[in-house]
């Protein structure tokens, strides 16, 4: 009989606060975010269009990693960090 290991991503929680205990440093997920609000995040300018949509990548205790030009990026970016990315909506 074959034994298959397959890492299983963590159910999605019910609470932001379940959500920022589960999985510290293991668990992103990524939020869409117009240029105007990154701008304010990070706390520089970035050329960008104000209503640019950018796409956050944040660990699950709402710090946040990096910014992407694509949700896909911003998903490819979790996993160059060895981070699950879901989706907690």
């Amino acid at each position: 009989m074959t034994d298959h290991k397959t890492k299983r991503l963590p159910q999605i929680p019910e609470s932001e606060i379940a959500l920022a205990n589960m999985g510290m440093g293991e668990v992103a997920y990524v939020r869409e975010l117009p240029a105007q609000e990154v701008e304010q995040l990070i706390g520089q300018k970035i050329d960008a269009d104000p209503a640019t949509p950018l796409y956050c990548l944040y660990l699950a205790d709402g710090t946040p990693v990096s910014v992407s030009d694509s949700r896909e990026a911003a998903i490819a970016n979790a996993f160059e960090h060895d981070l699950a990315a879901i989706n907690p909506n």
